[in-house]
């Protein structure tokens, strides 16, 4: 007999919680073998294939495409065993960051490294070693269910319907303490149809029933727009904006439901797109909502927390780049791999890096200790399609320019085409960001958190310039450091600018190294 087994969106590494459904492989009806790619999704940093650990015959899917879900939220379900396909139903063993397919459901969240195992937690590869360190792990599980021959998300004989987690009671009526100390069903809650208060309510996400519960919107008023009339959060976002502004629209064929006002005693029917109103009459600016979501959210959270926590300061200083350019066009003169400018800063930097340790470091203020690392993992910001993405070189300290022109063409590439792993977006201890392709000579830019410095580099330009006791035009080129002043003082970062600045200027004795 065929067993039904529910695949939940995996914990995908990097402390992410959600993704957008970008792509779906398979459709209700497919066979999917073991560890076949079902669904493209993207996350906060990068596009990533999610494989199916079961092998069986796909009997639902939950999301559409461009919806997001949260880490844990079923995906879909797979009818295995004898009467589905000849897979086995024991999941294939394959993980994903932080998530196994055959262990039974593990708490979600963050779980300190030692309440994972008795013994001291390990570095994790590419973690760049220092002074001291430390990891945390994250737990997460596949839950495989099955629904006693029922097909998936029916309550006994009522309509199918999906519900959310367990915050909820079931209309099968069998009820169990859930974690946030509502009453659950015994089954897990993933087999019935919500009740809130005296009616049953088709609710997919226990993020949408949090959302109405905080904001005080009965479901029961609510009309869903998903498919059998499913609640989304959309609908619940809806019912919030039509009670907090008072908005009506005449229902084209009958009675709208209500949704209680937020706030005051009004209440405004819903069902259909707001005229946008703003509080301060008919002069008050217009304008649009745009969710912060995916890689624009994800550097929204961390520029914020940057400039919340890192008392940043910043220094700069012209350079004549002259020597420099003549002699990257020499080098790709002579033959062989073509050597970039960005290659060559890269370089400088590590070279300057060397010189001053303090720069390469993260600040831990529960410790109250500065980390100083021994690797360098250089950061290069990048402007794609997606939004802003830096990715990581990898040991760029231990690099030649040729190895760095390399790595930077291929973490590009990756970059444009939305490929890039969470772990070529991670673990930077430096950033170098080239905003001169913008066309623009200096900057500001926020340190990318946790790191401890940035050198910026704007265009080079030929300007007038004092060479050898002569005026002279010359390519120059403005360098700036933004350092965060908790690793050092103003002399340490001055005296990195200062050596890359000359550098820059006289490259000869760098370039013998490369």
């Amino acid at each position: 007999m065929a067993q039904v087994l529910e695949f939940r969106l995996p914990d995908l590494g990097e402390g992410l919680t959600e993704a957008t459904i970008v792509r779906w492989l398979v459709e209700v009806g497919d066979v999917v073998a073991v560890d076949q790619t079902v669904v493209e999704v993207e996350t906060a940093k990068a596009m990533v294939d999610v494989p199916c650990p079961y092998g069986g015959v796909v009997t639902a899917r939950f999301g559409e495409e461009g919806a997001e879900l949260p880490v844990g939220e079923p995906l879909l379900t797979v009818a295995v065993g004898a009467a589905a396909s000849g897979e086995s139903d024991e999941g294939s063993g394959n993980v994903l960051v932080g998530y196994g397919t055959a262990a039974p459901p593990a708490r979600r969240g963050r779980v300190r490294p030692s309440s994972v195992t008795g013994a001291p937690a390990s570095r994790a590869p590419g973690t760049p070693t220092g002074t001291r360190t430390g990891v945390s792990a994250d737990a997460g599980s596949v839950v495989a269910a099955a629904n006693g021959g029922r097909e998936l998300g029916r309550a006994g004989d009522g309509p199918a319907a999906r519900s959310g987690d367990g915050d909820h009671p079931v209309a099968d009526g069998r009820y169990g303490p859930g974690r946030d100390g509502h009453d659950r069903p015994a089954d897990g809650g993933r087999s019935g149809v919500a009740v809130i208060g005296d009616g049953p309510v088709p609710v997919m996400s226990p993020l949408v029933r949090r959302l109405a519960r905080e904001n005080g919107v009965d479901l029961r008023e609510l009309e869903g727009s998903g498919p059998d009339g499913l609640i989304l959060r959309a609908d619940v976002e809806y019912a919030l904006r039509a009670a907090a502004t008072g908005q009506v629209r005449t229902p084209a064929a009958a009675e709208p439901r209500r949704a209680p006002a937020v706030g005051h005693g009004a209440v405004a029917p819903i069902g259909a797109p707001l005229t946008q109103h703003r509080p301060g009459g008919a002069d008050a600016p217009h304008g649009t909502r745009i969710p912060l979501r995916g890689v624009r959210g994800a550097v929204a959270d961390k520029l914020s927390r940057s400039r919340r926590e890192i008392p940043d300061a910043t220094c700069w200083v012209d350079a004549d780049a002259t020597e420099l350019m003549q002699a990257r066009a020499a080098m790709n003169s002579a033959g062989g791999p073509k050597i970039s400018l960005l290659a060559l800063l890269a370089r400088i930097c590590t070279a300057a890096l060397a010189r001053h340790p303090e720069l390469n470091s993260t600040v831990d203020m529960e410790a109250r200790e500065v980390v100083q690392l021994d690797q360098v993992h250089l950061g290069f910001a990048a402007q794609t399609e997606r939004g802003l993405v830096v990715p990581v070189v990898r040991d760029a300290h231990a690099r030649g320019a040729e190895s760095l022109s390399a790595e930077f063409a291929r973490l590009t590439e990756a970059a444009r085409t939305g490929t890039l792993t969470p772990r070529e977006l991670t673990g930077g201890t430096f950033t170098l960001n080239n905003y001169g392709v913008f066309g623009v000579d200096g900057s500001t830019p926020i340190i990318n958190h946790p790191e401890a410095a940035m050198l910026g580099v704007g265009r080079i330009v030929p300007k007038p310039w004092v060479h050898q006791g002569e005026l002279a035009v010359r390519q120059v080129v403005q360098l700036s450091l933004t350092f965060d002043h908790r690793v050092c003082d103003g002399g340490t970062a001055g005296g990195f600018l200062r050596h890359v600045a000359d550098c820059v200027e006289q490259p000869a004795v760098l370039l013998r190294t490369l």
